[in-house]
């Protein structure tokens, strides 16, 4: 399992995924689950993976054997005209190489499928976000769906749905990630650090911030501990529940 957040801010767009891969609890190995690829001021798009470690890196080989021009005649992502393009071009050949498993008899309980996060900037164009599904559909992130998330979402979900704010700066959208990551690392084994992570900042049309955040991080130990400490403390700022009283009648009866 994994856990990837794509997020669309006013700045720009925001990126983190994990690097767990497990196949049972005594067989866990680190791979990275992001790609970037730079067309210095002309575009920058990332590439997010969750599902298939062998379908998500065909996908990835894939898209960077047509740019180096190993597949002749094959459409490229600095080929293609606009971030929808690229979408399109990223989903059919996740669908193609999924299709390629089945044909090969490969079926056993879908576990060939894949789900992707694509987002970007092609120069002249605004930034856009897209969730890409293993049969090659997709949808775009809106004003109404800001961000999207692959894998094992449901811990870090709540977090982002009441702190997620599209006017916050890059350093709190970090420290909303983190913390997102945080629970779901808590509530899943499955999923774990390092955390990989990309900062884009619109019209900027070059790799933004990016890197790689260890467990062992003093900010990241930092926001474990104090966002454990700051939910104690808020619960116990709730007013307690009252038990209705029975009234006399109970009391005698009992």
């Amino acid at each position: 399992m994994t856990y990837c957040v794509g997020m669309m801010l006013d700045d720009g767009l925001v990126f983190m995924s994990d690097t767990r891969t497990n196949a049972g609890l005594d067989n866990i190995s680190t791979f990275k689950k992001m790609s970037i690829w730079e067309e210095k001021g002309e575009r920058v798009i990332t590439l997010l993976s969750s599902g298939n470690l062998a379908t998500t890196q065909a996908v990835v080989s894939l898209l960077d054997e047509r740019m180096k021009g190993s597949e002749e005649r094959a459409p490229a992502i600095y080929a293609m005209p606009s971030m929808f393009q690229v979408a399109r071009l990223v989903a059919e050949t996740l669908r193609d190489v999924v299709n390629q498993h089945h044909a090969g008899g490969l079926q056993a309980d879908n576990s060939f499928k894949a789900t992707l996060i694509l987002g970007g900037q092609i120069a002249g164009m605004p930034p856009r976000l897209f969730l890409i599904y293993p049969e090659g559909n997709f949808i775009e992130a809106s004003r109404d769906t800001p961000f999207f998330q692959i894998g094992e979402m449901k811990y870090g979900r709540p977090i982002l749905v009441r702190a997620y704010n599209p006017a916050m700066g890059f350093e709190a959208a970090m420290k909303l990630l983190l913390v997102s990551f945080d629970s779901t690392v808590k509530a899943n084994l499955s999923v774990g650090a390092p955390f990989d992570f990309h900062l884009y900042r619109n019209d900027s049309l070059g790799i933004g911030h990016h890197g790689r955040i260890e467990a062992s991080d003093p900010y990241f130990r930092e926001i474990s501990i104090g966002w454990g400490d700051a939910l104690k403390s808020a619960l116990d700022s709730l007013p307690e529940f009252a038990f209705p009283d029975p009234g006399p009648d109970s009391r005698a009866g009992a």
